[in-house]
């Protein structure tokens, strides 16, 4: 396969040759540097790359040009490369264009001319939006292959985990009709049971499970040590953070989760309102650069691994986690980091629970974007969650209907997101419909979702409605069961911490004369971040914020041992 391409558009001459000249000096060695004069020109270079299976990196584009300016081009390259980072090039006065293409048709970025010097002004931009390609760039040559149908929960459950750990694979639809499901027919040939995962190494496997997958191809599954200045459970936003700031000031620590880095803001599909990232970044790119984080600062990374007890034994606290043979070991800490999230509560509908994973969905699922392609797709939920995925979902399904129960999107999203569903679903009713006041409560289907049933809070009347995918989106609950009552817990089971203690009720065995700190929980040197602790606030900058701050209390905490 030749190199991927980077296509640059300007109908100035003298400006494309430019900006043609400084991408060959930069990338000319990985990338193959293709320009055009006109957004029209452009559009058949990507048709005929596309009908060839030639990659597209990157497609950056001017503004201002003649019968296709900037914004309507990037927005068609959506189609034809939908894998491609797009930016604009744009002067001063445009900035305003930029913006607006930012938000409606979702650009990855814009840069000002003159972007001299390029090593400064260029360079870097683009330098981070071609490594967030590649780490979704699969050129199918090794990795890991699955084949099975992709109705099969296992096939979703692998499918999703090794795109959340930043795994790259291949999968092989068996239920296609084309030369690729034949491949995949070819590949499941004989299999007892499927899905049939092949290793890069030319281990088959057999409807495995994700822990031996996780093995397969190399992940860390199992702590090295059996001792650590500061072990981590849940590796979200929160969790990443306290990592990255514990390690780079010389403790020894891990980090323990058990599904993958990134958490329950890793599945969001962008995150708009993150300080200094003005054309936002998904959950997933997110993760990915706070993971690189903290393993440049030798952090130990264990995914997947289930935390199940937790023990206490005077300055020591010691976990119980799942170990590979089936059974369990345990790690202690002298400082412990609550930072496990929280998970989306099932949908209380009838047969709910027998389509999960086969057409309904926890969480905006990456892996399913592209299967919505032409087809009319539900969520459940008025979140900022809920409002992204609905934002996302629209580039793929032929149409996306938002169910909420209350009377309007602004109850609880944010105004940014509102404005912007509202306006989309004002300009073309065919792409995006709110449902007010309406609840799912029944499903119905075969072997997958085939449709819902759904009812008005006000009238009662109920509505069947076709569909093979629905997306839930209706609050969460903390992951904290497996603490028992050794840490105070509200009555919801989010985690007590600083001044949320009484004094009576949650310190009858506080052993110190000080008070616990401010993110300290009812034990001293256990401390709670993020969206698991009682009051938190639910934004992703707040749960790194309170990560971070963790460890300067850690710090004090250790001093005093």
């Amino acid at each position: 396969m030749s190199k991927p391409l980077i296509v640059v558009v300007d109908d100035e001459p003298q400006v494309l040759r430019a900006i043609g000249r400084d991408l060959l000096s930069r990338y000319g060695r990985d990338y193959r540097i293709v320009r055009a004069s006109s957004g029209q020109e452009a559009m058949e270079v990507l048709a005929r790359e596309r009908d060839a299976a030639q990659p597209v990196a990157l497609v950056l584009s001017d503004q201002r040009m003649p019968g296709l300016d900037g914004v309507s081009f990037l927005a068609e390259v959506r189609r034809l490369a939908p894998a491609a980072r797009r930016a604009l090039l744009t002067a001063y006065a445009d900035t305003e264009s930029a913006i607006g293409a930012i938000n409606r048709s979702q650009v990855d970025y814009y840069l000002q001319k003159p972007w001299d010097p390029p090593d400064q002004h260029l360079y870097p931009v683009l330098d981070d939006l071609l490594d967030d390609w590649q780490q979704g760039y699969k050129p199918g040559l090794g990795g890991v292959r699955i084949a099975g149908s992709r109705w099969l929960p296992e096939v979703h459950a692998l499918r999703e985990f090794l795109t959340r750990n930043h795994v790259p694979y291949e999968f092989f639809d068996t239920e296609r009709a084309d030369d690729r499901g034949d491949e995949a027919r070819e590949l499941a040939a004989g299999a007892a049971a499927l899905p049939v995962v092949l290793l890069p190494d030319g281990v088959r496997l057999e409807r495995p499970k994700v822990e031996d997958v996780a093995r397969g191809v190399g992940l860390h599954t199992e702590a090295s040590e059996t001792t650590y200045d500061v072990a981590i459970v849940g590796a979200g936003p929160a969790g990443l953070a306290a990592a990255v700031y514990a390690a780079s000031e010389g403790l020894q620590t891990v980090l323990l989760d058990r599904e993958a880095p990134g958490g329950q803001a890793g599945t969001s599909s962008r995150i708009e309102n993150y300080l200094g990232f003005p054309s936002g970044l998904s959950g997933h790119d997110l993760a990915r650069r706070a993971l690189t984080q903290a393993r440049r600062f030798e952090v130990e990374v264990v995914t997947p691994v289930d935390v199940q007890g937790l023990r206490l034994d005077g300055p020591f606290k010691y976990l119980e986690v799942s170990a590979g043979d089936g059974g369990s070991r345990t790690i202690s800490c002298k400082a412990l980091v609550l930072t496990t999230g929280l998970s989306w509560q099932r949908l209380p509908a009838e047969c709910a629970d027998r389509f999960e994973r086969r057409g309904i969905y926890y969480g905006a699922s990456s892996t399913e974007a592209l299967n919505c392609s032409g087809e009319t797709v539900y969520i459940v939920g008025a979140g900022n969650s809920a409002g992204q995925a609905a934002m996302h979902l629209v580039q793929y399904a032929r149409k996306v209907v938002m169910v909420i129960r209350g009377r309007s999107l602004g109850e609880k999203m944010s105004e940014y997101l509102v404005k912007r569903i509202e306006s989309l679903a004002a300009a073309d009713e065919q792409s995006i419909e709110i449902r007010t006041r309406t609840e799912v409560v029944g499903c119905r289907g075969a072997d997958r979702l085939e449709g819902l049933r759904l009812r008005h809070a006000v009238t009662h009347e109920e509505d069947e409605v076709t569909t093979g995918f629905l997306f839930v989106f209706i609050g969460a609950t903390p992951r904290t069961d497996w603490l028992g009552d050794r840490v105070s817990r509200d009555a919801h089971g989010f985690i007590l911490t600083g001044s949320d203690l009484d004094a009576e009720r949650d310190l009858a065995r506080w052993p110190l004369k000080r008070a616990p700190y401010l993110l300290e929980a009812s034990v001293p040197g256990i401390f709670a971040a993020g969206d698991v602790r009682h009051d938190s606030v639910k934004r992703v900058a707040s749960a790194v914020g309170e990560g971070a701050v963790s460890v300067h209390f850690i710090h004090r905490y250790l001093a005093s041992l």
